[in-house]
């Protein structure tokens, strides 16, 4: 049986070692796509080319140009619902990984994992399992037991349109006359968000927007 892989990542050599290694895993072909709506364009042509095209298992990066990565999640399953997703990226937080999971992903593998890691996940994931690092498991196990918050499930709505609107480049005054708010609201909201993300400065922010793949409402 044919084992097909799809690799969503805006970064070339991130899909020349995953290509590799999923290849060594019987994984052919491997399709790549830059960002979330190519891949999402390449999956509605292999469904209407043939409805066995689509992959097993998709390879998501969660920041990505355009659609954020978590926020890609359920449109990939819409569009390959037999396909097993693996979030693969460089933020490790816990909350990420409780997010993705959330979100329908089987599985969270940071990128700087070693090799071994990367052929654990996909073989648990290929098995119907779920995939996390023991330090993730026993992290989000402590988030759920109360000990620690996901970062981004303590946002309101308006702190992710704002956050997303900064992760995009835009200052204060942009965002408060795009939001329909006053600078002073939209000033208030980012320092919310500075004191609950734990970060500095809108630089920290837009870091943090970028890293996350937040997406605005």
């Amino acid at each position: 049986m044919t084992k097909r892989a799809l690799v969503i990542d805006d970064h070339p050599i991130t899909h020349l070692g995953a290509s590799r290694l999923l290849r060594d895993l019987g994984y052919d072909p491997v399709g790549q796509a830059m960002s979330a709506e190519e891949a999402l364009d390449q999956l509605a042509a292999n469904r209407d080319a043939d409805a066995d095209a689509g992959p097993g298992l998709i390879l998501l990066d969660i920041s990505l140009p355009g659609l954020g990565g978590l926020d890609a999640i359920a449109a990939l399953r819409g569009a390959a619902p037999e396909a097993r997703i693996l979030v693969f990226s460089m933020n490790d937080q816990t909350g990420f990984a409780a997010r993705a999971l959330q979100l329908g992903a089987q599985g969270f593998l940071s990128k700087n994992a070693p090799p071994a890691d990367f052929r654990d996940a996909v073989r648990m994931l290929e098995a119907g399992e779920f995939y996390l690092s023991p330090k993730q498991a026993m992290a989000l196990a402590t988030l759920r037991a109360g000990a620690a918050d996901d970062p981004l499930g303590a946002l309101s709505d308006r702190e992710r349109q704002v956050l997303a609107l900064i992760g995009q480049g835009h200052g204060l005054q942009a965002i408060a006359d795009q939001l329909g708010v006053s600078y002073k609201t939209a000033a208030n909201t980012s320092s919310a968000l500075k004191r609950k993300l734990g970060v500095d400065g809108i630089n920290g922010l837009m870091k943090f927007a970028l890293d996350s793949g937040v997406q605005g409402a």
